[in-house]
């Protein structure tokens, strides 16, 4: 299929649509009429022989075939802007707009006490940090990258591994003098001991626990009368007393420190959750991408 200026402005106006949210926002930002942008849509959908968009009064969204399409033309049509950029500037600049979906947990413990560091180094950059417990659409929901626990499912997005993040089984000083210390993980099993359980996202079920040791493995089916789904309110319930948790050691190691919490298992230390870095194109990530990627990198311990 040739590829020509027509075709180009039908990518363009797209990508357009998909960054705004409608047909009348892309109008504006590209300064085209509503109808202009209505037939370069039509031109580009006659020229693939497919349907982009599923159109009513109300909304708009990809089809298959266009979430496809989007997610393989987004990041060249960006590699050509950010080339022409560069062209004329001499140099890799990192500004425009950068779209990022975070676990909320990793951004209030991880990002968020530094990221005026990296704004103040980006002047030219526009951050929005989207907190989702969940991935979610990224080419429909307009996201350049997110940053996300745990294995990624197969997909046509690039995961790429951060860190590898311990897991710590925890306890408040208050709730070990009414409960007593465990003396191997099977014994939070028993009667005598309460468990605060986390929601696994994408199978609305708590997730298991893990006691990992060389090759070593315990796995537990645990019941409690608590679940949460936010690992700020897993930290504060544990810490009130009421139970024992498994949470990430991200920003926990001053609460070891000074007795808020105690380390129930620490010869049991080798359980690690994954933090990926995942993103729509598997060419080069434009450079506020990279950019945000080393920052997070930098981050790690």
């Amino acid at each position: 299929m040739a590829f020509d200026e027509r075709m180009m402005n039908g990518i363009s106006v797209l990508c357009a649509i998909v960054d705004s949210g409608s047909f009348a926002a892309a109008s504006e930002l590209l300064d085209m009429t509503p109808s202009g942008v209505s037939r370069a849509v039509a031109r580009l959908e006659a020229r693939l022989g497919i349907r982009l968009f599923d159109r009513t009064t109300r909304s708009i969204t990809l089809t298959d075939e266009g979430r496809r399409f989007h997610a393989q033309v987004a990041p060249l049509l960006a590699a050509l802007e950010e080339a022409a950029s560069s062209a004329q500037e001499g140099r890799g600049t990192v500004r425009g707009r950068l779209r990022v979906n975070v676990d909320p947990f990793f951004s209030r413990m991880v990002l968020a006490p530094r990221l005026g560091d990296f704004l103040a180094a980006h002047p030219e950059l526009k951050l929005e940090l989207i907190m989702r417990d969940e991935l979610g659409d990224m080419v429909a929901d307009g996201y350049d990258l997110a940053l996300r626990f745990g294995q990624p499912p197969a997909s046509t997005l690039v995961a790429r591994k951060l860190a590898d993040c311990r897991i710590v089984t925890i306890a408040a000083p208050g709730y070990l003098k009414r409960h007593g210390r465990p003396a191997t993980p099977q014994e939070l099993q028993t009667p005598g001991h309460t468990c605060i359980l986390f929601r696994d996202s994408r199978t609305g079920r708590p997730f298991t626990w893990e006691f990992i040791r060389g090759r070593k493995r315990i796995e537990l089916e645990m019941d409690g009368q608590l679940t949460v789904n936010d690992g700020g309110s897993l930290y504060s319930v544990c810490l009130s007393g009421y139970g024992v948790a498994q949470v990430f050691d991200l920003g926990l190691q001053p609460m070891l420190d000074d007795g808020r919490l105690v380390d129930l298992f620490p010869d049991w230390p080798d359980e690690r959750f994954p933090l990926y870095a995942l993103y729509p194109s598997r060419h080069h990530p434009p450079a506020k991408v990279r950019a945000f990627l080393d920052f997070v990198l930098a981050l790690q311990p």
